[in-house]
């Protein structure tokens, strides 16, 4: 019988940029997880910093080299999306490559300020806010425009919108503005239009009724996402395409604008066989707007993206111990784990979502298929299947056995209510983030304990 080590190898082909074993023993990005286990306990989240800059890096040198080959006379920003990861380490950590940030909700603007005032960005760092505007986020926008950040570009995301900026606007400089495009839903999906950004067919009548003849306003930029995230397919394509030739046609009657904010949805690998070539979807993006702008004769726009799940997600990871093992039939074999993944990894349950899943020791024992099985009383709380097959398997041993779930470091703590009350009053899991000092040694600090029963009874108002 092969190891689980074999087994993986023919598979799927491993080690992997990454990962490796060594000893028996799983290595993340250098890091030797049992190490970790043994002395931080499970279940365990973990946020590995340096792979925030990494990811910004390269996506950058795409874009910068797509430009160059195709001799793109427009510039490329870098906005992260902040609703990805809203933690203080997080940001700061992007905003060390020199990026741009996209707002969402009305809280965003505090944070941006409490960075300014830290150094971390200045008011000429671009602000893209995204959303739909409560009166509490559009009056922070506005307080900070008169603060100075002259690069906060608002995104009407309806009509009505402008009304409330008309109304409190009175800066020195006109106040630069963007405009969501409502995109054609995915074929599949139970919607034609998207509920977010105002129609295609009304932006231009819009603009000439509205903004043209208000000199406190200037359209800079057009905005839309593509709800397949970028993928190499017919629909993303045509999507890219009516949405560059509006921008053709609205940049012959608005000079001020200069700007195609493209949107996020650049896929992070989820699973060991993921395939995706980044440097022909960049280079193809480049190239199939300056095309549609040679077309129409019009200069080509600065590009903006908004990666989120793309910059953190490759970052962090969830550790688990098997706490039992259970044989409901002769078939179904259950790993029991000290976690859950309703509560720690929200969207394994609530989409179907899938992550890289390896075992941390064992690795020389046979294997064996096996479902997850996490601790809430909750029917749905499992996970059976990898992204690249429809099973899962796992070291066959009576040993302690460990496993790691990575690359989850988009969205699950903030959907998880990051301190809040969870499911079954399951507890947050401890969190150690991990920096990496100038002789390449790791340095680990505990971002968070594990709750508490006295913080939830108190949340719970006992």
């Amino acid at each position: 019988m092969q190891s689980y080590s074999e087994f993986l190898d023919l598979s799927v082909g491993f080690p992997q940029e990454g990962f490796d074993v060594i000893d028996d023993e799983l290595y993340f990005q250098d890091l030797n997880l049992m190490e970790m286990i043994e002395t931080y306990g499970t279940p365990l989240r973990f946020t590995y910093l340096p792979m925030v800059s990494k990811k910004i890096q390269q996506a950058k040198i795409l874009f910068q080299t797509a430009i160059l080959k195709n001799n793109y006379r427009g510039d490329y920003k870098y906005c992260y999306c902040t609703k990805s990861s809203h933690f203080k380490h997080i940001v700061e950590e992007a905003l060390k490559n020199n990026i741009h940030l996209e707002t969402s909700s009305a809280f965003d603007m505090p944070m941006v300020d409490a960075l300014e005032k830290k150094g971390h960005l200045t008011k000429d760092t671009t602000i893209i806010c995204n959303g739909f505007k409560t009166y509490q986020y559009k009056q922070y926008i506005i307080d900070m425009l008169h603060d100075g950040y002259k690069n906060i570009i608002p995104i009407l995301d309806n009509k009505e919108e402008f009304n409330l900026f008309d109304d409190e606007v009175d800066i020195d400089t006109p106040c630069n503005l963007g405009i969501r495009i409502a995109a054609e839903e995915q074929p599949d999906s139970q919607f034609y239009t998207s509920r977010l950004g105002v129609r295609m067919e009304d932006i231009i009548d819009f603009y000439n009724n509205k903004i043209v003849h208000n000199p406190n306003f200037r359209v800079k930029l057009l905005h839309f996402f593509i709800n397949s995230g970028i993928t190499d397919s017919p629909y993303y394509w045509n999507e890219l395409e009516k949405y560059v030739t509006l921008y053709c046609k609205f940049k012959k009657i608005n000079p001020d604008l200069d700007t195609l904010d493209i949107g996020g949805g650049m896929p992070f690998k989820d699973s060991l066989v993921f395939d995706f070539d980044y440097e022909y979807m960049v280079n193809e993006i480049v190239k199939r707007i300056k095309e549609i702008c040679a077309i129409h004769d019009v200069m080509e726009p600065d590009i903006i993206t908004e990666f989120g799940k793309y910059t953190v997600a490759e970052a962090s990871g969830i550790l688990y111990k098997v706490l039992g093992r259970k044989q409901q039939n002769d078939r179904e074999r259950w790993l029991m784990l000290d976690g859950s993944f309703i509560t720690n990894l929200p969207d394994v349950w609530a989409l179907n979502q899938k992550y890289i899943l390896l075992p941390i020791n064992n690795w020389d024992a046979e294997y064996e298929r096996v479902n997850l099985g996490g601790i809430t009383c909750d029917g749905q709380d499992y996970y059976n299947q990898e992204a690249h097959m429809n099973s899962v398997f796992m070291p066959k041993t009576r040993k302690v056995q460990y496993l790691g779930f990575f690359h989850t470091g988009a969205y699950q703590e903030v959907l998880s209510g990051y301190g809040g009350i969870h499911h079954c009053l399951l507890p947050s899991p401890k969190h150690v983030l991990i920096r990496r000092n100038r002789d390449e040694s790791f340095n680990f600090e505990v971002f968070g304990e594990e709750q508490n029963s006295k913080q939830v009874l108190k949340i719970l108002g006992y």
